[in-house]
Formats: C-alpha cells, sequence, structure tokens
C-alpha cells in the first residue's frame, strides 16, 4: 500500500497505465477463475449467466468502436442498437448489483425470479428520480467504488473474520489514503506528462473518471477541467494509487484466499496466453487494447457483487456478534469460549 502511495505520486499517469495494461488483466482472469471455484458466492451459480450476458450487451457499443467494425458510427440497425445500449447500460449496471443482493440471500428459484423483476424496475426508477445516482453508477461503480471502497469492505470483512489488528490497521491506513493524497503537498509545475502518455490515456476513456471527481469537489465546466492542474493531478495520483492498490491487493493473496493454489497447469497455460496476448495489444494499441478487453474487464466487475454483498453481510454481521457482549457485562467461562470463537 505504502508503495503504490509513493509511486502514485511520482508517476501518476504512467503508474495507471502500467497497471491497467499489466497487472489489470491477469488480475481479471486469476478472480475470476478463483470466483468460479468458490461458485460466485452465489447459491445457485447457474445464474452467473444472467450476470455475463448483461456484461456482454454493456460490452457492445465499446467493441463496435473498433476500427474493423463500422457500424457504430454509421446509421445502421447495429448503430441503432449500440445506441440504445448506451442508453441504458448504466440501468442493467444497477439492477446485477441489485440483483445480487437477492442472490446472496435467496435460494428458490420463484424468489429470485420475482426479486429481478422487482430489481429491474427499482434500477429504473432509482436512476430516473434520483439525479445524482447516475454519475454514481455510470462512472464511479466499475470503476473507483471497485477498486477503492469494494477492496477497503474485503480488507475489513478478512481482518474482523480473521480477528487480525494488522488487517484492520491496514483498512485504516487505506482509508487515510486519501486523505494524505488531497492534504499533503503538491508541486505541479515538476510533473510533465509525455504524448505517448497522454494519447494512452485518452485512449483508455478515463478522464471522464477525473473529471466527475473535479466537479464533485471543485465545480468545474468540463471544459475548464485540467489533467495536469494541482487538483487534477491530486484526482490522477488517487485513481493511480487506488487501481494500482487493488491489483497488488489481489496478487499479495495467495496464502490468505489461495487463488493460487486452485491453478491447475492446463488453467495457467490459459490464463498466460491470454494475458501476454492483452500486453501485445496495449502496447499495439492502448485504444483498441481497452476496446478489446473492455469485456472482460467489466465481467469481472460484476461478477464480484455477489462477493461485494458477502462482504458488506459479513461485516455486519461480525459487528453485530461483538455487540452481543455490553460493556461491562460479566460472561461465565463457558459463554466466554463461545462469545471468543464467534
Amino acid at each position: 500500500m505504502f508503495i503504490s502511495l509513493l509511486l502514485a505520486f511520482k508517476l501518476p499517469f504512467e503508474l495507471f497505465l502500467f497497471s491497467y495494461a499489466v497487472l489489470g488483466p491477469l488480475h481479471y482472469l486469476t478472480e475470476i477463475n478463483w470466483l468460479q471455484d468458490r461458485d460466485y458466492f452465489i447459491k445457485d451459480r447457474k445464474w452467473v449467466w444472467v450476470f455475463i450476458a448483461i456484461a456482454f450487451i454493456i460490452s457492445v457499443p465499446q467493441l463496435m468502436k473498433l476500427p474493423v467494425m463500422g457500424a457504430y458510427e454509421q446509421k445502421s440497425v447495429l448503430g441503432d442498437i449500440a445506441v440504445l445500449i448506451n442508453r441504458h447500460w448504466s440501468k442493467m449496471l444497477l439492477l446485477l448489483l441489485l440483483f445480487a443482493v437477492a442472490l446472496v440471500f435467496f435460494r428458490k428459484t420463484s424468489h429470485i425470479l420475482l426479486s429481478f423483476l422487482l430489481c429491474t424496475v427499482a434500477a429504473a426508477l432509482i436512476l430516473q428520480y434520483f439525479s445524482f445516482t447516475m454519475i454514481v453508477v455510470a462512472v464511479f461503480l466499475p470503476t473507483l467504488i471497485h477498486v477503492y471502497l469494494f477492496t477497503l469492505l474485503f480488507m475489513v470483512f478478512g481482518a474482523l473474520s480473521n480477528k487480525s489488528k494488522p488487517g484492520l490497521a491496514g483498512a485504516a491506513f487505506l482509508l487515510l489514503c486519501p486523505l494524505i493524497i488531497f492534504t499533503g503537498s503538491m508541486d505541479a509545475t515538476s510533473y510533465t506528462v509525455s504524448n505517448y502518455t497522454r494519447s494512452s490515456f485518452d485512449a483508455s476513456g478515463f478522464k471522464i473518471v477525473n473529471a466527475s471527481i473535479a466537479r464533485i469537489f471543485a465545480p468545474v465546466e468540463a471544459g475548464e477541467f485540467q489533467l495536469l492542474s494541482p487538483a487534477g493531478l491530486r484526482i490522477q495520483v488517487f485513481i493511480a494509487f487506488c487501481y494500482t492498490y487493488h491489483y497488488l491487493n489481489w496478487f499479495s493473496k495467495t496464502t490468505a484466499i489461495g487463488w493460487s493454489k486452485i491453478l491447475s497447469k492446463r488453467k495457467i497455460v490459459t490464463i498466460s496466453v491470454i494475458w501476454v496476448t492483452s500486453i501485445f495489444l496495449y502496447w499495439y494499441s492502448y485504444k483498441v487494447a481497452f476496446l478489446v478487453l473492455f469485456f472482460l474487464s467489466i465481467t469481472h466487475v460484476v461478477l464480484e457483487f455477489p462477493l461485494n454483498v458477502t462482504s458488506v453481510k459479513g461485516i455486519i454481521s461480525k459487528l453485530r456478534k461483538r455487540g452481543n457482549v455490553l460493556p461491562g457485562e460479566v460472561i461465565n467461562p463457558e459463554q466466554k469460549s463461545n462469545h471468543l470463537l464467534s
């Protein structure tokens, strides 16, 4: 975490581009494999196909932006479909998050189907009547909420489950990192960005994330936002830190959650081939790679939703159990052993 923070201050744009292109695809592939081994943290894994199907639908407009595809920019049926998906994809993303809650709590098919219908209606109503949720869902949910907030919740859940003081200390430091980034000293004149770095960052499409954060904390018009301004650099440091630590935190969990222990030789070969191919694509063209791998990226985000819900549920459960014993309450020896185990 500390190394990620230092590197983010030193190379905010370069670090993000490297982490997203090199560490990102390997994280997607290994985490999806681990989630599959854990039945995606839902009671009936067949429902995971709903997440994969909707993730593919969301990815269609991105795939149609590839140079080999001309339909997106032209008046055509495929172009109209892409426009329709772009208009409603935030509703689909919120639907999957709400549906993940239902899958964690319900088992009966009838209950799950009813929940899916209710979640569809709820997602549409939430985005229609609460305007601020549009930017939260469309911009922040698949990006910063995924890599920062959900990572923080996963760390807290793990620390509470294992009664780990170092784990809680790590989560506390992660919570403080944004304060360090946005209140620490920064000399904007010392930062320079090469043309290659700037073009690659533009190709990633992440400038909308930076600009959205800027409009929240320091209201500016989209055209006024500057990446190399003091505020713009702080935002990019935060983004680079979040993504880098999100990936490194995952790769460090070989013992804690054992994701590396379930990799067969065949899976290692398959993952390695896809990973090396993805790195080559990013070297060839950051834009092409981003569009080609968008489906893999968004799929790993939505497949993690049930785990995110499970983490929140687990944190609440652990805190409730701790709260069962009131300050000053006397516990007899038999009760004490049971309480500590809980």
